[in-house]
């Protein structure tokens, strides 16, 4: 497949990208990419943000993916229509973390076990409390205690 993405180049601490066409198997840092899109500059954001607008849509209409970068700074250069991604790690973070707690109570199924309150009893004697299915093995008489039948 392939991708439209952002390719670092530039010196250290002074950062600029180029956007290139390349196969999404191999690394931006390789060096490998089939064709060159445009440039960014993300010191001077939107000002300096240029890109073969025509060259895009081609590639895009014949099947290229964008990266989430590369998306929204389309978006803002009114080149892909839609809203942007949300691309933050840390956010990535928090909604998974949202789907799994959501998740672990729909997967507890069957009987819920319900305990009888902590509280003393009415008769005050202070009992533990019993799960209801230990209360009626007592009522019909088959105690927790009681020896299996030979």
């Amino acid at each position: 497949m392939l991708k439209i993405r952002l390719q670092r180049v530039g010196r250290k601490h002074d950062p600029s990208f180029r956007v290139v066409l390349s196969d999404s198997r191999r690394a931006a840092q390789s060096g490998g990419f089939l064709e060159i899109l445009g440039n960014y500059d993300p010191r001077k954001h939107a000002e300096n943000f240029q890109a073969n607008s025509a060259r895009i849509a081609e590639w895009i209409s014949r099947g290229a993916q964008l990266s989430g970068t590369v998306h929204n700074l389309f978006v803002d250069a009114k080149l892909v229509p839609g809203p942007k991604r949300n691309v933050s790690p840390k956010a990535n973070k928090k909604t998974e973390l949202k789907a799994t707690s959501k998740a672990a109570p729909e997967a507890t199924s069957g009987k819920e076990n319900t305990a009888a309150p902590a509280g003393p009893s009415k008769d005050g004697a202070g009992e533990m409390p019993v799960l209801e299915d230990e209360k009626t093995l007592a009522e019909k008489g088959a105690g927790v205690d009681a020896a299996p039948a030979v």
